[in-house]
């Protein structure tokens, strides 16, 4: 496989590819535990699916920004790697199916020839960082929020603070205060602002969905631009140190806020401050994220057969861009899903008529820029031929879904068939709802939130219902969640579990009732509030009564046979190692990277590695007397108990304070030099320790 890593330019980029080769021989060879393995390879975007020995690859789109020839490159990719399709996700990356684990270097090596990477999509890391689509273009926005966006993508990036964290990160730019970007479901959301003629963000902080959906608290109401690096990077370091990472479920950041409160992570951060690489970092603004006007060319013949859909279609799915004589076209994606050959001969329309820049939305739809008024119905003729000019982007028609059964582990019920189903639902029967933007159905595969339900106006999560001897296909239906403004947010209120072949009927009882007893001009929400959550409980009742089921509701939407539920196990977030042996082999690895951080004078990298040292090593040493340990802290405060206190090993202090020097210093040459040699000092002592106990037994 030595031809695709010369033509990789970036050195870092071709020791990652490499290392990622080079781990999947040892995996093969069985020198490689699995959990370390999955570790690994998550972190390099390549995710276990539901079918065995074939992997999910996610491609890692910072805030759904991507080019014509990005765009060509994932569809050929796609083409030789995978089925042909690839998949828009609710954080605006693309995955792509099916494709075997040991051909994965082979396909990063060349995305990255244009300049797409898979590191960190996946994993306990910074996951992607999202932003609003309509970034650069919103009327509304005070500023263009994609520069901060692509510099927090890059300040985090193979950054060694968040590479193992005890589970996984999400960040988010919105453009304006109606806050697109969903600030509120976040671990760390950021709102643009302007104060004095000073650019800052309104931050929100500690926001999550999943099984247990929280909001997020307001850690800022202005917060100056130069100073967002700087605080997540303190959040992380606090996360990292202080974050769960025994018990998954309990490991997010948001309940580390619920288990600390939020004055004191804010307090720890603060201590944090000494200790960062930048104190201050200035975005770039002499780069120009904003694509440049397609040249003015003639619109060639074309005919539309439908005046009815066109008209819809621009009432829908275009806007006026904030620069003058421009348009913005979303195309919506059912079910996020686009072939690569759609993909192509999307590409010369855009090319000719489009700025050269795509983003991928939170909806699983797609963005297009600078488009002109006289081309928009050569646009809407050319993209009707291709299937992607159906009116109703975000409306009640626009459903967001996640892949549920149909690849990943964790998924219960159907989400995608019934989606569809939805979808047609409303534009057969309900064809004024594609002009209802208030109105947001999503649905996820599992309880996890990947669809985004929590958040929904009406929200569906696949689910089961035992009947009998029998199990029955299920949605645990929601309802009164969504997006308010300024980072104010609503999570949904469960009411009950329905058979899944009686969704659209759940989709009939609740937009009947409303369109027949809303009050003038209410919104869902306030109708849904003004009638309590005991009255839609009583109004779908009917449809949980198991009585009545008959033999289709046994069979799950795109299926043949009887409902069976089988559940793997999922790898969202990564897994724990702990064996004895790989933890003192990955201080040692850490302790190398730490030593070249070193003598590229990347000081904060090298202390950092150091750190990482110090832990791992010391949780060898707690694994090997079975003692448990649930955060960093508790690693240093356990070590301190029974290898400190108990005379085995002896530091001036203790072993906590020597660790935690990490904090109470500049990242110096100096301290640099001294934190390493101290920590190397301390993993020989270790290994000398270890192999003595062995010994004696």
């Amino acid at each position: 496989m030595q031809s695709f890593r010369t033509e990789i330019e970036n050195p870092l980029v071709e020791k990652d590819i490499i290392e990622l080769e080079r781990k999947i021989r040892l995996y093969r060879e069985g020198k490689l535990q699995e959990d370390k393995f999955k570790s690994l390879r998550l972190a390099r975007g390549v995710y276990g699916q539901r079918q065995l020995g074939v992997q999910m690859v996610r491609i890692k789109l910072p805030f759904g920004k991507l080019s014509t020839q990005q765009l060509i490159r994932i569809a050929d990719i796609s083409d030789e790697y995978s089925t042909g399709n690839l998949h828009l996700t609710t954080r605006q990356d693309i995955q792509i199916h099916f494709v075997s684990l040991d051909r994965t270097p082979e396909l990063w090596a060349k995305l990255e020839q244009d300049d797409i990477t898979l590191r960190e999509a996946c994993g306990n890391t910074v996951r992607n960082v999202t932003a609003s689509p309509e970034a650069g273009i919103d009327p509304n926005e005070p500023f263009d929020v994609s520069p901060y966006a692509d510099a927090t993508f890059r300040y985090f990036l193979r950054n060694p603070i968040c590479q193992e964290m005890g589970r996984k990160f999400k960040m988010s730019f919105s453009s304006s205060d109606s806050d697109t970007a969903m600030s509120y479901m976040h671990d760390l959301g950021f709102i643009p602002k302007v104060v004095e003629g000073q650019c800052g963000f309104k931050v929100m902080i500690g926001g999550g969905l999943g099984a247990q959906p929280a909001l997020a608290h307001t850690a800022f109401e202005f917060l100056p631009e130069d100073k967002v690096i700087p605080l997540i990077e303190g959040v992380l370091r606090i996360f990292d140190r202080y974050g769960e990472r025994n018990n998954r479920n309990k490991a997010r950041f948001k309940y580390l806020i619920t288990k600390l409160g939020l004055e004191e992570v804010m307090r720890l951060v603060n201590e944090e401050y000494k200790a960062l690489k930048s104190k201050i970092f200035a975005i770039d603004k002499s780069i120009d994220f904003n694509p440049a006007p397609p040249a003015h060319r003639e619109v060639p013949d074309f005919v539309i057969e439908d005046t009815d859909k066109y008209n819809k279609w621009l009432k829908t799915n275009v806007f006026s861009q904030k620069q003058e004589g421009y348009y913005g076209i979303y195309i919506k994606v059912q079910i996020g899903d686009i072939s690569s050959d759609t993909a192509r001969k999307l590409v010369p329309l855009v090319r000719d008529f489009a700025a050269d820049e795509i983003r991928v939305t939170q909806g699983q739809n797609l963005l297009l820029k600078y488009v002109r008024a006289e081309a928009l119905p050569y646009f809407f003729a050319s993209l009707d031929e291709l299937g992607l000019a159906e009116p109703g982007f975000n409306s009640v028609a626009d459903i967001t879904t996640c892949p549920g059964t149909d690849t990943c582990n964790l998924g219960i019920s159907n989400s995608t068939n019934i989606t569809k189903v939805l979808e047609r639902v409303i534009v057969e029967e309900y064809p004024e709802m594609l002009f209802n933007t208030d109105i947001k159905i999503k649905i996820s595969g599992c309880m996890n939130s990947c669809g985004q339900h929590g958040m929904a106006n009406l929200g569906f999560h696949g689910s089961s219902l035992k009947s009998g001897k029998s199990v029955v296909p299920a949605l645990q239906v929601l309802l009164g969640g969504g997006t308010v403004h300024n980072g104010e947010g609503r999570i949904a209120q469960k009411l009950l579990k329905v058979p899944s072949k009686r969704g659209p009927e759940v989709l009939r009882y609740v937009l009947d009732d409303y369109q027949a007893n809303k009050l003038e001009g209410e919104r869902f929400n306030t109708y849904y509030d003004r009638n309590g959550k005991d009255y839609f409980y009583q109004l779908l009742k009917p449809l949980a009564d198991l009585t009545s089921l008959t033999s289709d509701d046994f069979i799950d939407w795109g299926h043949q046979n009887d409902f069976q539920p089988a559940i793997g196990v999922g790898e969202c977030a990564g897994v724990m190692i702990d064996l004895v042996a790989t933890l003192l082999y990955e201080a040692d690895e850490k302790l190398e990277w730490a030593a070249e951080a070193l003598e590229e004078k990347r000081f904060g990298d090298a202390v950092y590695y150091a750190y990482a040292a110090f832990i791992s090593t010391a949780k060898g040493l707690l694994l090997d007397k079975n003692v448990s340990t649930n955060t960093q802290l508790s690693i240093l405060q356990e070590f301190d108990t029974h290898f400190v206190q108990t005379g085995i090993f002896s530091f001036e202090t203790d072993f906590k304070t020597k660790v935690l020097q990490i904090n109470q210093h500049e990242p110096s040459e100096v301290f640099a030099t001294d934190y390493l040699s101290q920590a190397l000092l301390f993993l020989q002592e270790a290994n000398r320790y270890r192999h003595a106990a062995i010994l004696n037994n």
